[in-house]
């Protein structure tokens, strides 16, 4: 029993002593290296300050903005007034869809409103996204490619853009969203949300910020109300439309009554023809009259269903500017270059390279 159990290694047990004991020795190991470690850290500063006068400042701009949009209820109560009118709205006003709630924070974040938004001017022809290609050197970056063919931009009275530049487009859109952009909700309960950009260029932060905000505004309301907007653009066709009938039916129940009054008094079915004229024109009338009332009740809720985007807090220059300070970059600097020091004395110990060195 004693030789099976003898045959097991087993397991040291565990000492505080030995292990602060052990930690001292470390500890008396690396102070021989002192002049060694002296020169990490002023190495660690050198490499900080240079750290820090090199590192590119950002811009960052901020924006506060809240979303009003139409709840359910409000919504069923207007699908039942339209209903009154004989028309059907097709769950217009519900809070359900592809832009309701947080999905406006996907919105901003999509590549079809950044690219819009780089393509609007920066100064006179200028494009914001010539500004932001210039801001990180981008353009030196592309000429040095064959495939670019020289110098790429990105002009704005250009309706087409060749495949390349759509390339172009989509790599620095990518790079925005992924690296400088920022959307989040001040408060889960709260409908507010803050977008910022944090760019190279200061003017570019600011207008890029905007202009995000601007092209997502229109975009949504466009998309929220596109229903609506369809109807209204429906009955007033109708309403043209028939009020240029009902005016032809005026003018010939008029020329009706004038040629009546010189006819024979001995064809009694000459009457007739004004009654159909006034019968249609009556008809027409009642037609016109419930187009207008449905046209009415349309430009009402297209009202109260416009969703709104209220700028609460906008970015004004000078923007907030981001830089790497001297003194944390230093910290930063001597605290990895002393720790990847003290860990690779400690691997060499372990391979018995260090012990001599450390005694003298």
């Amino acid at each position: 029993m004693n030789q099976q159990s003898s045959s097991y290694p087993q397991e040291p047990e565990f000492s505080l002593k030995g292990l602060i004991r052990a930690r001292i020795q470390d500890l008396k190991y690396l102070l021989g290296f002192r002049k060694v470690f002296a020169i990490a850290i002023l190495a660690g500063a050198l490499i900080g300050v240079l750290l820090a006068w090199k590192w590119p400042v950002t811009y960052t701009a901020r924006l506060t903005f809240v979303v009003e949009d139409t709840k359910g209820s409000g919504g069923g109560l207007i699908s039942s007034l339209a209903g009154q009118f004989g028309v059907d709205l097709g769950g217009v006003g519900s809070s359900s869809g592809v832009l309701a709630g947080d999905n406006v924070q996907e919105l901003l974040k999509s590549q079809k409103m950044i690219q819009r938004t780089l393509l609007t001017p920066y100064s006179g022809s200028t494009s914001l996204a010539d500004a932001y290609a210039e801001a990180y050197g981008l353009k030196d970056k592309w000429k040095k490619h064959q495939q670019t063919g020289g110098a790429i931009s990105f002009p704005l009275n250009d309706k087409r853009f060749t495949r390349l530049q759509d390339s172009l487009l989509q790599v620095m859109a990518k790079d925005i969203t992924e690296k400088e952009l920022s959307i989040k909700k001040t408060d889960k309960k709260l409908t507010f949300f803050e977008l910022s950009t944090t760019t190279r260029d200061e003017k570019f932060s600011k207008l890029f910020t905007e202009r995000l905000i601007q092209q997502a505004t229109d975009f949504y309301i466009k998309t929220k109300t596109k229903t609506l907007r369809a109807n209204i653009a429906h009955l007033e066709r109708r309403a043209d439309s028939i009020t240029r009938i009902l005016n032809k039916k005026t003018y010939s129940t008029y020329a009706s009554n004038k040629v009546l009054l010189d006819l024979n008094p001995a064809y009694p079915t000459a009457n007739a023809g004004i009654e159909v004229n006034e019968r249609d024109k009556m008809v027409l009338s009642t037609i016109y009259s419930e187009i207008v009332k449905n046209l009415e009740a349309n430009r009402t809720m297209l009202i109260q269903e416009t969703p709104t985007f209220q700028v609460v807090d906008e970015p004004n220059l000078p923007l907030k500017k981001n830089r790497l300070g001297f003194l944390k970059a230093i910290v930063i600097s001597v605290f990895l270059l002393t720790v990847l020091l003290a860990i690779y004395l400690f691997i060499r110990r372990e391979f018995g390279g260090g012990t001599e060195e450390a005694a003298h």
